[in-house]
């Protein structure tokens, strides 16, 4: 068990029996352990070179164990540290190894996983091993894996990964999505909301892409989706440069103190709006459609787009859209 401190089995052997004792000499140790007494000198020698015994002077010729803690405790800690080390130079030789092999080989930049049970597992291993960033395009009709069920995603959170999430207005229509969005940004996710979005997405670390291939859904194929797993290439760029771009547009998310969940602005002016009120228009403002506002404020849609009619009077909005662009530019929430 010790020979991770480099003791060799009789070493240990006799370390052992000396930590039961106060002191023993090479004959003792010899009766003992059943070798012969010069074999059982010639390993009292070798653990007194090694700092893991000493001599005594009663009685003549006796050694004594070292505490466990100074004998072994350092050398564990030096190997510690060169397994550390050693682990690190694989992980470059590593990416270096796959760099040149994505060079030579065009099929490891793009890996083909097809069904739902294989997405949902290679979708829970990436996020975790991420190590500092997960960015989601976040479409509505989920194909291999929900939002909710996406328990991994908290695991990540709370060991410090950051996630950037963006929603297109359509999934708040999902039942139950709005409880998770909400869960999901308290436990830290950042969230914004886009009109739409042309594709679902995954990027962990800036390094790898989950984009599902076919469609999925209830339009689509849900028994067997097919996604590509896209590595470092010019492709895993432009899907970076894809996600930068809609989420400079996206409608930042938030949620209030009630657990409410709030489109937010940048302007801090704001006409006097009722509560109710500006907490109606930050969900239009977010995206969110009438039907999903009216869960969320516990009215009929007839009720919510009679509001909206009534505070696009207020605000001499002509469309809803431009209500929507007044109220996140002209600091109405």
């Amino acid at each position: 068990m010790l020979d991770a401190a480099g003791l060799s089995v009789d070493e240990e052997a006799v370390y052992r029996l000396l930590v039961t004792v106060w002191s023993a000499t090479a004959e003792e140790v010899a009766g003992r352990s059943g070798r012969p007494v010069e074999e059982a000198a010639e390993v009292l020698g070798r653990l007194e070179r090694r700092g893991l015994a000493h001599r005594v002077e009663h009685p003549a010729g006796s050694y004594a164990a070292s505490p466990p803690d100074v004998a072994l405790l350092p050398e564990l800690q030096r190997k510690s540290v060169a397994l550390d080390r050693a682990r690190a130079a694989v992980t470059d030789l590593l990416d270096t190894y796959r760099d040149t092999l994505r060079r030579h080989d065009p099929d490891q930049l793009i890996e083909v996983v097809t069904g739902a049970e294989a997405l949902r597992r290679r979708i829970h291993r990436v996020q975790s091993d991420a190590r500092h960033e997960m960015l989601w395009f976040c479409k509505a009709q989920y194909v291999a894996m929900s939002s909710e069920s996406n328990t991994t995603e908290f695991e990540a959170l709370a060991r410090g990964v950051r996630y950037r999430v963006l929603y297109e207005r359509a999934y708040f229509d999902g039942a139950g999505a709005v409880d998770s969005l909400v869960a999901g940004v308290r436990a830290g996710e950042e969230a914004r909301s886009v009109p739409s979005l042309p594709l679902r997405m995954a990027i962990a670390d800036r390094e790898l892409a989950i984009c599902p291939l076919v469609p999925g859904g209830p339009q689509g194929s849900p028994e067997q989706p097919t996604a590509a797993v896209v590595r470092g290439s010019s492709l895993l760029e432009a899907l970076l440069a894809l996600f930068e771009r809609s989420w400079e547009h996206g409608v930042p998310l938030r949620v209030d103190a009630s657990g409410a969940l709030r489109g937010t602005t940048d302007d801090g002016a704001g006409e006097r709006l009722s509560a109710s009120d500006r907490h109606l228009l930050s969900l239009l403002v977010a995206g969110v459609t009438d039907k999903a506002i009216a869960s969320q404020l516990r009215l009929s849609q007839r009720t919510v787009q009679r509001r909206v009619q009534g505070l696009m009077v207020v605000t001499g909005a002509a469309t809803r859209m431009q209500l929507a662009w007044l109220a996140a530019r002209k600091g109405l929430i």
